[in-house]
């Protein structure tokens, strides 16, 4: 079983910070287009909610990734896309590598403050020519004695204009695009870190994202996360985290979207009855519940195995790719029984829509889980079998 009465206490308290922290303020934070990520992290480092699963001698839990996912289901009760997912930045996409692969000294310097809530962190990865194709990014860290002088940039970075520093994917050397990257911290205030512009989002608009530049950036190798030349690895590794972080923040969001749409099409009249009474309607609705439970079962699953040391590269890819697809389907069809008052964006079924679109989008396009799955049904076109 993956959740025992030892995760009752940290969700408990998670849910009462959400309520009286969080949803209360959500929608002034939708309207600013940004949150107090500083403020809002700081209070959840002191609860010990930044560094469930990573090292106790950097501030971490040293708990099980159990409780890292359970914190990401919760997360799905916040009433909007855009907060969780920038804290899903800071614990489950850019710091599992840093927190497995990374120095001591690195890690006292980035990964402590980080779990403390001191430091707001980002990760960079994307470019404007390589999204989901990872391994086509352009960003050069150039070796100059014990330093490496970053050039590039980087597109659609979550925290990126509060962040404090930056898991940085960069070529540092001229091999093969697998072996030829690797991942370094990068200290935001660092000389010729460009934060360009703040991006204007169709959804998740309280989280600040950003396009970033580097002009002859110089940090020192020791920023470097484990070994050079690893990188690539390492961020696959990564994403599979973030993949199963992201399909499980879906779940409670899901549902909070169906039981509000319940309850809107329950005491909306049309031709003397309610929206509910349409045999359609409530149909759909009780077929979206069973496919959020399916949903849960499979990131279940797939939790299981990664706690008991599994590849779950598989698992992960089908969660991502199906709660991608289910928060398309689920949102539109919603949306589609509240009417015209589903066209505004002051209900939270239109919020839902916009936000959940990035799920088949963000840390790998479905059309890459795809591949990713048939690679490994061997059903890919001139794929090695």
């Amino acid at each position: 079983m993956l959740f025992t009465a030892d995760h009752e206490e940290p969700r408990r308290i998670l849910q009462k910070f959400i309520a009286a922290e969080i949803n209360p303020f959500v929608d002034e934070w939708e309207k600013a287009e940004q949150f107090p990520s500083h403020e809002l992290f700081k209070k959840l480092g002191n609860l010990g909610f930044l560094g469930l699963n990573k090292p106790t001698e950097f501030g971490g839990q040293g708990l099980d990734y159990s409780y890292a996912l359970m914190m990401a289901e919760e997360l799905g009760a916040i009433h909007c896309g855009g907060v969780p997912m920038a804290i899903g930045v800071q614990t489950d996409m850019a710091t599992p590598a840093l927190a497995r692969f990374g120095s001591d000294e690195v890690r006292r310097e980035f990964l402590a403050p980080a779990i403390a809530g001191d430091a707001v962190a980002c990760i960079g990865v994307s470019e404007p020519g390589a999204g989901s194709d990872v391994a086509s990014i352009k960003t050069s860290a150039r070796s100059d004695g014990d330093d490496y002088v970053i050039n590039g940039g980087k597109m659609w970075i979550t925290n990126g204009v509060k962040a404090d520093w930056i898991c940085l994917l960069a070529n540092t050397g001229d091999g093969p695009v697998h072996r030829n990257k690797s991942l370094i911290c990068v200290p935001m205030k660092s000389k010729g870190v460009q934060v360009a512009r703040k991006l204007d989002k169709m959804g998740m608009r309280s989280s600040d994202t950003a396009q970033i530049f580097f002009d002859n950036v110089r940090v020192p190798k020791r920023n470097r996360i484990g070994e050079e030349g690893k990188g690539f690895t390492y961020q696959m590794i990564q994403f599979q985290e973030e993949r199963l972080w992201g399909a499980a923040a879906c779940l409670k969001a899901h549902e909070f979207i169906i039981n509000e749409t319940v309850e809107y099409t329950r005491n909306r009249k049309a031709f003397g009855q309610s929206i509910l009474d349409n045999q359609t309607v409530h149909f759909k609705l009780a077929e979206m519940q069973t496919e959020v439970e399916l949903l849960r079962a499979l990131i279940y699953r797939a939790a299981e195995a990664l706690v008991a040391g599994e590849d779950v590269t598989r698992l992960a890819t089908m969660a991502k790719l199906k709660a991608g697809r289910l928060g398309r389907e689920l949102t539109d069809a919603c949306l589609q029984f509240w009417g015209g008052m589903g066209f505004m964006n002051e209900t939270p079924v239109s919020r839902a829509y916009r936000d959940s679109r990035l799920t088949s989008i963000g840390g790998g396009a479905d059309e890459v889980m795809l591949t990713v799955l048939c690679k490994m049904m061997g059903t890919l076109p001139g794929a090695k079998q």
